[in-house]
């Protein structure tokens, strides 16, 4: 057979290792005497336009426009055979201070658990100057799946995700958005192996291997979750052990009366398998909420969140920050007790309003996130809105000293434009 030289060529000059050069060397070659060949092609172009006013005196608005192009391929040449790919391409202009630092107190790691990966800046190259434009790529989807009668095999770089909780998720640590994320379309792709298995009806088995860094075992992580429905409700418990922690969750979602009704909890074990673990770091969070639709027009919904891993006090939300929850168990909010509501309504049949409420009790301060959609075809959307913060700003001036957390994060006013292909 005619050597497929795109692949080879792929290989040496991305030289990922293991299951994830595997999967991309099996996506890109030719699908030679296989009848019936599902392939599909599909993907968007996003831009974002946003501003950033941040809360700190005599500070001026900073600018963001990021483009996104995304490339999904899949290939199905059996019924119980398939690959898929996902390649983003995204230059960005924007202030070259934030090439550097987030406006915003806390972020998310978007790739930890990836063997190895792509460079993700294509310009500037490190070493050059920074200027106001910067070109990066990500490979976020390469894996194949393989089906039986008893369970579907998948290995490779996809999705892991899980919860039901509508604005934070306390079990999903891999890969999870904060709540400021204004493109979550797609999870970030990790490398796995997994297995699922179906039991009954409903139910499942699902169980992993989640690679990290050059398969340090340290930086990788496993899990086993079991989803099964009984009483008209749907259980989830999860065991999860990531970068030596060890996470056991349980998820909860039923229907009460016409709402549904969601309970998702997390506790953590900081390091229980060293020698001498340190007891004092572990951490229990947990949401709670109810979500209903009003005459099938006007959604609504209330969560809880409860974040054992945050400080009390505000002067203590940096600091708090070296803890193992913030560094590797995915959390972001600074503070302990939050109240969500959130409301979706449709004022024309193509224009809809949303709006969301992040508030943290203790501050008090808020976070609030209004929307307005137009459905201006069928693959085309556009939206404007914001995230705007009530709260006390940072003492004296200074970013290090906050006096509430969402009174220490900027304003951010965006637009959106996407066209799906």
């Amino acid at each position: 057979m005619k050597e497929n030289n795109s692949c080879r060529l792929s290989v040496i000059s991305f030289p990922l290792r293991g299951i994830v050069v595997l999967a991309i060397c099996l996506m890109t070659m030719p699908l030679v005497g296989i009848a019936n060949a599902e392939f599909q092609v599909s993907g968007y172009y996003k831009n974002f336009s946003t501003v950033f006013n941040s809360p700190l005196p005599d500070t001026s608005m900073v600018g963001v426009v990021v483009n996104r192009l995304r490339l999904n391929l899949s290939d199905a040449p059996t019924d119980s055979l398939s690959f898929a790919f996902a390649y983003d391409f995204t230059p960005r202009v924007q202030d070259p201070l934030l090439f550097s630092q987030s406006p915003f107190a806390v972020g998310v790691a978007a790739s930890r658990y990836r063997v190895a990966d792509l460079d993700a800046s294509i310009y500037p190259r490190e070493g050059t100057p920074v200027g106001s434009v910067g070109i990066y790529h990500n490979l976020d989807r390469a894996s194949v799946q393989f089906s039986t009668d008893f369970a579907d095999f998948l290995m490779g770089r996809d999705a892991v995700a899980w919860g039901s909780a509508r604005i934070v998720n306390p079990t999903d640590v891999i890969a999870p958005y904060t709540y400021d994320q204004l493109d979550t379309e797609d999870r970030v792709g990790v490398d796995v192996v997994r297995v699922r298995i179906p039991v009954g009806v409903m139910g499942e088995v699902d169980t992993g291997y989640i690679f990290g860094n050059a398969f340090d075992f340290d930086k990788s992580a496993v899990f086993l979750r079991t989803q099964l429905n009984a009483m008209e409700t749907d259980f989830s418990v999860l065991l999860l052990e990531f970068q030596r922690d060890l996470l056991i969750g349980l998820d909860v979602a039923r229907g009460i009366g016409g709402a549904g009704f969601w309970l998702e909890t997390a506790y953590v074990f900081v390091t229980p398998f060293d020698d001498a673990p340190d007891t004092s770091e572990d951490y229990l969070r947990a949401s709670v909420g109810l979500d209903y639709s009003f005459g099938g027009e006007t959604y609504a919904f209330i969560e809880y969140h409860f974040n054992g891993a945050g400080a009390k006090r505000s002067e203590n939300y940096l600091t708090n920050l070296e803890q193992p929850a913030y560094t590797r168990g995915g959390v972001y909010l600074l503070g302990t007790h939050y109240l969500a509501p959130g409301v979706t309504r449709p004022l024309t049949p193509l224009i809809s309003f949303s709006g969301q409420i992040l508030f943290n009790v203790s501050d008090p301060s808020t976070f609030i996130a209004p929307q307005i959609a137009y459905n201006i075809a069928e693959d085309i959307h556009l939206s404007v809105g914001g995230f705007v913060s009530i709260g006390k700003r940072p003492k004296n001036g200074e970013a290090s000293e906050f006096q509430s957390e969402f009174g220490s994060y900027p304003n951010l006013f965006f637009s959106s434009f996407r066209v799906y292909f």
